[in-house]
């Protein structure tokens, strides 16, 4: 895996780079601190009088998912955390006109003996092409406040451009939408959501940490092999992450190897154009369609299930 840290490069060769499954590593600029402080302000606000970090020792279980249900959906539809993702992007160079957003999430990884799914999945090993991501997605991770390597993400790259066997046929986005996403809150003790995995054993060693300052950027293809590491720490860990696709490489059908995905639908109708937030095109979208909506839902809508929004990643 080669990985390449503030090289300058344009962001056509910044996705050639990372479709061939190099990592690139940003270093905070005005408008990540700016969304990272944002970010801040809403978690400590939610919590108080506790220190996020530490707000499991002093709150139960049900506490954190209550609050978590109403922190989260308030995070991402705030009138500020779009415009402010927006200028993240234009910092980093992307073009408005081409780039397509999805709504930032955040995201908390508490320590493994307390909550580690539902609302705070503590995410197994996947690519994100096996929930329906076009291979052209470009996945972006900030950490919120300073974290650990016995607290971050880890990547697997020994086995990009690997086919593994994985039970991706079993999953319906659409279906993922409709039940999925909106029952999230509800999965405390064990998440039992049907989620791709891995079908044949996997050997995980070595695997990759990097471990970047609040507001650093780690960028990624959505076909990397990653996963959560159990946090074996006593202090969670906190951090926003984002999607984004180029309307060219989506409509030249541009992009990482996904050869082992067999997924039902397309999370394209989730990206918004970063100038004016319009809808990706339907048309767009329908060609990547790879089966019928049936009982699903094409886009999920928060406002009509009153819970949180929750995706893989």
């Amino acid at each position: 895996m080669d990985v390449h840290i503030d090289v300058g490069y344009s962001p056509d060769k910044m996705r050639t780079r990372i479709y061939r499954g190099e990592i690139v590593i940003l270093s905070a600029t005005p408008a990540t601190k700016a969304l990272v402080d944002h970010a801040r302000a809403l978690i400590e606000a939610a919590f108080a009088p506790h220190d996020p970090r530490h707000a499991h020792e002093h709150l139960s279980v049900a506490e954190c998912v209550e609050i978590l249900t109403r922190l989260k959906p308030h995070f991402i539809h705030h009138a500020d955390t779009q415009k402010l993702l927006r200028q993240v992007l234009l910092e980093y160079g992307c073009d408005p006109q081409k780039t397509y957003q999805d709504v930032p999430r955040l995201r908390v990884a508490y320590p493994s003996n307390f909550l580690t799914s539902g609302i705070a999945y503590a995410h197994h090993v996947h690519r994100d092409t096996w929930f329906s991501a076009p291979k052209s997605q470009i996945n972006w991770w900030m950490p919120i406040y300073q974290f650990l390597p016995e607290q971050g993400m880890a990547f697997h790259p020994q086995y990009w451009n690997r086919s593994i066997a994985n039970d991706s046929d079993q999953f319906n986005y659409y279906q993922w939408n409709a039940v999925g996403r909106k029952n999230a809150a509800k999965e405390i003790g064990k998440d039992t959501r049907a989620q791709p995995h891995p079908q044949e054993p996997l050997n995980l060693e070595p695997q990759v940490c990097f471990v970047v300052p609040p507001g650093g950027t780690i960028v990624f293809s959505a076909a990397q092999l990653h996963s959560t590491i159990p946090n074996s720490t006593d202090w969670s860990r906190w951090s926003i992450d984002f999607r984004t696709v180029d309307i060219d490489d989506v409509v030249a059908r541009t992009g990482a190897p996904t050869d082992d995905s067999r997924c039902t639908g397309t999370s394209l109708r989730d990206f918004k154009r970063m100038a004016d937030f319009a809808p990706m095109p339907e048309e767009i979208a329908e060609s990547y369609d790879t089966g019928l909506l049936g009982a699903g839902v094409a886009v999920y809508r928060p406002e009509a299930n009153l819970l949180t929004e929750e995706s893989v990643g």
